[in-house]
């Protein structure tokens, strides 16, 4: 493809997330929505509609039939990211899949076999790695400003924040999981990024299901459907060991009585020259100089972009130029490992090592 042809790009899922992504591609003039398909048709339709979209599909593999169609953005239950992750790459299109990789590590490892023997562009849509301060604490890690990072600890604790009980939120065979899969995924791929990407190898964690299974902790995302299931857990604690020895702490909830962190995402980094906290939108650095204690607050820009638009723009330039993406299939495949390990772990109360092969 050349460098100057604009990328059209189809999405699969005409939600909340997928209409997220048409505004985040409509804003690129190097790129072009110029397809849209949802199991729900009328949803479809609206977006469509509204976006001004020229394609219209019934059913996605219509869509990956459209020569006309470079891209595709999967924005759907978590059940079926892996197989159409998979049909979209055999068919010739790039994929920008959104989280989590898939609903398990066998499925998470399909994928990456496809993308090695298709060559396509495979790249996860975790869009904390785009955040300003977070880009700046991965800047002075490269750096080599905190030296050593040998342990970190992240998560995202919600009080009341439940989605969509009854659906397939909490539906452990579409979504996967609770909190763990939903929000915990961004932390755990956040974290291990800010690392410099150590291979985990070995996991301990527990689950908990104390609200969902009572109809509390109910928060505003999503309908809820009083006469479905909830089999998930909404809490979840793990400790992640790397190959090099360093540690990462992961603990995350939907539902539970506090106010940790005041119930936003968090990562506490700690290394053996400095470290760093990134806390609701607020970032700060440590060291130590002078034998004295030294805080530098981050700041973000009063022009930033957004963290969207970068993680767009990233996506076209890959495809554009067949780079790697910094979200590669890998990462993805890195997080299903864990994500599914502390599932294990929470039922057998073992320690579970992860396997990497594909």
């Amino acid at each position: 493809m050349s460098a100057s042809d604009k990328v059209r790009i189809g999405v699969i899922g005409a939600g909340n997330i997928g209409n997220v992504h048409i505004n985040g591609f409509k804003a690129l003039p190097e790129a072009e929505v110029v397809a849209v398909t949802d199991a729900y048709r009328p949803l479809a339709e609206a977006r469509a509609k509204e976006h001004g979209i020229p394609r219209l599909y019934g059913d996605y593999r219509e869509m990956l039939q459209d020569a006309g169609i470079d891209a595709v953005v999967v924005c759907v239950p978590n059940d079926m990211h892996a197989p159409i992750a998979v049909e979209a790459m055999e068919a010739g299109k790039h994929v920008l899949l959104e989280k989590p990789m898939a609903i398990n590590a066998d499925s998470a490892k399909q994928i990456v076999r496809t993308h090695r023997q298709t060559g396509k562009v495979l790249m996860m849509a975790h869009q904390m790695r785009w955040e300003p301060l977070n880009l700046q604490v991965k800047e002075q890690a490269d750096k080599g400003a905190f030296g050593r990072i040998y342990n970190v600890k992240t998560g995202w604790c919600r009080r009341k924040g439940i989605p969509g009980w009854g659906t397939w939120f909490t539906q452990m065979a579409k979504s996967g999981g609770g909190p763990l899969i939903d929000i915990g995924v961004h932390m755990l791929d956040l974290s291990l990024h800010l690392m410099g990407n150590p291979k985990p190898v070995s996991v301990f964690g527990t689950t908990y299901a104390e609200f969902g299974p009572k109809k509390r902790g109910i928060g505003t995302w999503g309908k809820p459907d009083w006469n479905g299931t909830y089999d998930v857990e909404d809490l979840a604690s793990a400790l992640i060991k790397m190959e090099d020895g360093s540690t990462l702490t992961l603990d995350v909830s939907w539902a539970a009585h506090t106010d940790f962190v005041s119930n936003g995402p968090y990562v506490y980094l700690m290394g053996t020259e400095g470290g760093a906290a990134l806390t609701n939108g607020k970032g700060r650095l440590f060291t130590e100089l002078f034998d004295r204690t030294a805080d530098v607050e981050l700041t973000v820009p009063s022009d930033d972009e957004g963290a969207r638009s970068r993680m767009s723009r990233h996506f076209i330039e890959c495809v554009r130029e067949g780079k790697e993406p910094i979200t590669s299939a890998m990462s993805g495949l890195a997080n299903s490992l864990v994500l599914e390990a502390i599932y294990e772990s929470s039922r057998t109360g073992n320690l579970v090592q992860l396997d990497w092969s594909v």
